[in-house]
C-alpha cells in the first residue's frame, strides 16, 4: 500500500518518513504493514515494513515534554554504541536528531522477533516451568552483560555523571516530585512512607559502589522474549539509560518481580501466585556470578528502586490530574506507587 492508503498514526507522517528512508537506502517504495506498537504509556512506537524488511519508529509523544528530543537522542547515542556488543538492545538504524523528517527528534531500529510478557504468559513460558524460570535467569543476564560492558571504550565516557551517583538520587527525585505541584489540579502527592523511606536512604548510602551503564527502568515491560525458545530478544525503552551504578538494575528487577512478596497491583500482579519463577535469592546469586559485583547492599537498591519507581508513576498521575493523561493509567499507576512504598518499607 502507498503511505496515503496505510493506517493513520497522529505525529507520525509516512510520506515524510518513506522519504527519509530514501535519503538513507533504506529500500524502497511503499510502508507496509503499518501499526502502532502498544505497551509505553509516553513515546509512540510505530512498526512496518519495507522491501521485505521490517521496522520501527520511535519518536517523543504527541505533547512533548520540555526533554523529550533530547531524551530521544540520547536514546539513539546509546543504541548506535550498543550495536554489536553482547547487551541484548533493538539494533538501531538511522536517527533524524535534527527534527526534520517529523519535527520532533526520532529514531529507526530494526523490528525485535519478540514478546512482551508482561500482558501475560504464552509459549513456551506458559507451560513449561523450566521455560518459565528462565525469564528471570536470562533477564539478569542482559543486565549483567549490560553492567560488564565498557563505556569508555564505546565513546560514553560523558553520558551520565556517576560521581556521587547515589547520593545524589533522594534529592534529585524528591525534586522531580515536588515539581509535580506546578500541575493545575494536582493536590500534591498522598504517598505512604514517603519521608521514613527517603530519610532511610539517605543514611543507608552503601561505602562503595561501582560505575558503568544502566539501563534505569528495568522490569519485565521493557523486555522482549524469544518466541521459539526461553531467551531474552531484546530489552528496550533506554530512555533512563545513563552511566551510574549497574546494581540499580537488580534492585529495580527485584522490586517489580512476581512472586509471594510481589507487588499487589501493576502487571507483575497475575505472576504472583504461578509457579517455576525465579526466586529473588536465585537471581542475585546469578547476577553476582555473571558481574563479580558486590550484592552485599542490595536491600538499599530495591528500596532505591521504590523510590524512585514510584515517583516517576506519580508523574503520570499528576498529569492526569491536570487532564493531560487517561485518567485509568494514572489512577493505576498512582495505586502502583502506593505499593512500591509499601514494599519499600518492609525492607527497612
Amino acid at each position: 500500500m502507498s503511505a496515503d492508503d496505510a493506517p493513520q498514526i497522529p505525529g507520525v507522517d509516512l510520506g515524510a518518513v518513506a522519504a527519509w528512508m530514501d535519503e538513507l537506502g533504506l529500500g524502497h517504495g511503499s510502508l507496509d504493514e503499518v501499526h502502532q506498537l502498544t505497551g509505553g504509556t509516553q513515546n509512540i512506537l510505530v512498526g512496518f515494513s519495507r522491501a521485505g524488511a521490517r521496522y520501527v519508529l520511535r519518536r517523543p509523544p504527541l505533547h512533548p515534554r520540555a526533554r523529550s528530543n533530547d531524551v530521544l537522542r540520547r536514546e539513539a547515542r546509546l543504541l548506535a554504541a550498543l550495536n554489536d556488543t553482547e547487551v541484548p538492545a533493538p539494533r538501531f538504524i538511522a536517527a533524524s536528531t535534527d527534527e526534520a523528517v517529523l519535527g520532533v527528534v526520532c529514531y529507526l531500529m530494526e523490528a525485535i522477533d519478540g514478546v512482551n510478557l508482561a500482558g501475560g504468559l504464552v509459549e513456551p513460558y506458559l507451560g513449561d516451568l523450566g521455560a518459565r524460570h528462565e525469564i528471570g535467569i536470562a533477564a539478569v543476564d542482559g543486565i549483567a552483560a549490560l553492567a560488564r560492558t565498557d563505556h569508555v571504550a564505546l565513546g560514553l565516557a560523558d553520558f551520565g555523571r556517576p560521581e556521587r551517583f547515589l547520593e545524589r538520587q533522594v534529592e534529585r527525585w524528591t525534586t522531580e516530585l515536588l515539581s509535580y505541584s506546578e500541575l493545575e489540579g494536582y493536590p500534591g502527592p498522598t504517598i505512604p512512607h514517603l519521608e521514613e523511606v527517603s530519610g532511610w536512604l539517605g543514611a543507608n548510602v552503601p561505602t562503595s559502589s561501582t560505575t558503568g551503564l544502566m539501563h534505569g527502568d528495568f522490569h519485565l515491560a521493557n523486555l522482549l522474549f524469544g518466541t521459539d525458545r526461553a531467551r531474552l530478544a531484546a530489552i528496550v525503552d533506554w530512555e533512563m539509560a545513563t552511566v551510574g551504578d549497574p546494581l540499580v538494575d537488580l534492585g529495580w528487577l527485584l522490586a517489580t518481580w512476581p512472586g509471594p512478596d510481589g507487588l499487589p497491583v501493576g502487571p507483575a500482579m497475575a505472576f504472583n501466585h504461578l509457579e517455576g519463577f525465579a526466586t529473588p535469592a536465585e537471581l542475585i546469586a546469578r547476577y553476582e556470578e555473571q558481574t563479580g559485583l558486590n550484592v552485599d547492599a542490595i536491600d538499599f537498591y530495591v528500596v532505591l528502586a521504590c523510590f524512585k519507581l514510584g515517583i516517576i508513576l506519580e508523574g503520570t498521575h499528576a498529569r492526569t490530574c491536570a487532564g493531560r493523561a487517561d485518567h485509568g493509567v494514572g489512577d493505576l499507576l498512582h495505586a502502583i506507587t502506593v505499593a512500591l512504598f509499601d514494599k519499600a518499607a518492609t525492607l527497612l
